[in-house]
């Protein structure tokens, strides 16, 4: 956070209208943050840096939960943006002006992201705008291709990452903050569909630079768990039951491949808990009661919604005879929706 805090001191926005909200959520791995926040960021409130106002909690609240307390705060205290500040990210100086300044133009926008490039190879593209496969996944776009080669306009995006995400107000008092059942993955994609479903666009703002020191943790398995649980929950409160039939033949032959994959790499115990879980009618009914909450406000079609759908999956590390033949798999099954006249 040391990096985030000399790029708050350098922010090229009025420092009287921003407030930095830090909650702290006590991860069991990283512990707490409040003696580096009470020793290097409170001393420089509304000074060197704009107003800090820290939020230390009890336990892990998850990404989601953790960023609530946060938004609800702003909420609350009648600010107009919220931002989304990965903790292990900083912004550009420029970064937050360009993000409002995209917002400001196009009322229909409903969220924005910034350009998220790597720390320290800030050439380079960490995510340019998340895409979405129509099974479901998400995954970073252009990642590790040159930051030069974004398109520099505004553009519409598959989902926006929550690691820098501008996000209005008015609409959280809408549509409501971040899922807190999601706990951590697939939350920001959550939240990006449920605005596309009311016909607001996800946008990337190219001009608006924040520096993510991102590295895949591939030893933290249990994400794998909530990823996979996730990933099939959202799709059970969105689609209708025709799209889901559609898409059953395939999802069930990629869960085979899961299956291999998990035991290659080391994480089938978290292949098997995402099993386990789906036989319980108790976690059905938990999705299906939010599959009614969303399927009651939503305007679009799912033809409309998936029309940004991808047809590959392409995850850090995933490479491989193997895998590139299930991508031609999921590619041929795409084209047989197509010609069906679904996508």
């Amino acid at each position: 956070m040391e990096r985030a805090i000399e790029a708050w001191k350098k922010l090229d926005y009025p420092k009287e209208q921003v407030v930095i909200v830090v909650v702290d959520n006590q991860h069991k791995n990283y512990g707490s943050s409040a003696k580096f926040i009470q020793e290097k960021a409170l001393p420089l409130s509304g000074n060197v840096l704009p107003k800090v106002v820290f939020l230390p909690q009890e336990t892990n609240l998850g990404f989601a939960g953790g960023n609530n307390i946060g938004i609800n705060w702003a909420v609350q205290n009648g600010y107009d943006y919220v931002f989304l500040h990965n903790q292990d990210g900083f912004m550009a100086p420029e970064c937050l002006a360009k993000l409002v300044e995209a917002m400001e133009k196009d009322k229909t926008v409903g969220a924005a992201q910034a350009l998220i490039c790597l720390f320290p190879e800030i050439d380079l593209v960490n995510t340019s705008g998340n895409k979405y496969h129509y099974l479901g996944f998400g995954f970073c776009g252009d990642y590790r291709l040159p930051v030069i080669g974004v398109e520099k306009n505004a553009h519409a995006i598959g989902y926006a990452s929550g690691a820098a995400l501008l996000m209005r107000v008015d609409l959280i008092r809408a549509h409501g903050m971040l899922d807190a059942d999601f706990f951590a993955y697939h939350e920001d994609f959550e939240y990006s569909f449920r605005l596309k479903a009311q016909g607001y666009k996800i946008i990337l703002a190219p001009e608006a630079h924040f520096f993510h020191e991102y590295e895949f943790d591939k030893k933290n398995t249990t994400k794998y768990f909530l990823m996979e649980r996730n990933r099939i929950g959202m799709w059970l409160m969105y689609l209708d039951w025709s799209t889901l039939l559609l898409l059953a033949p395939i999802e069930i032959l990629l869960n085979f491949g899961l299956l291999f994959f998990s035991l290659k790499c080391g994480w089938i115990k978290e292949w098997a808990m995402v099993q386990v879980y789906w036989l319980k009618w108790s976690n059905w009914r938990f999705w299906l009661n939010k599959r009614v909450l969303t399927r009651k406000s939503r305007k679009l079609s799912d033809r409309d919604l998936l029309q940004d759908a991808v047809s590959a999956i392409e995850f850090e590390g995933m490479g491989g005879r193997f895998v590139r033949f299930g991508n031609y798999v999921l590619t041929q099954y795409a084209r047989l929706l197509k010609a069906l006249g679904f996508k």
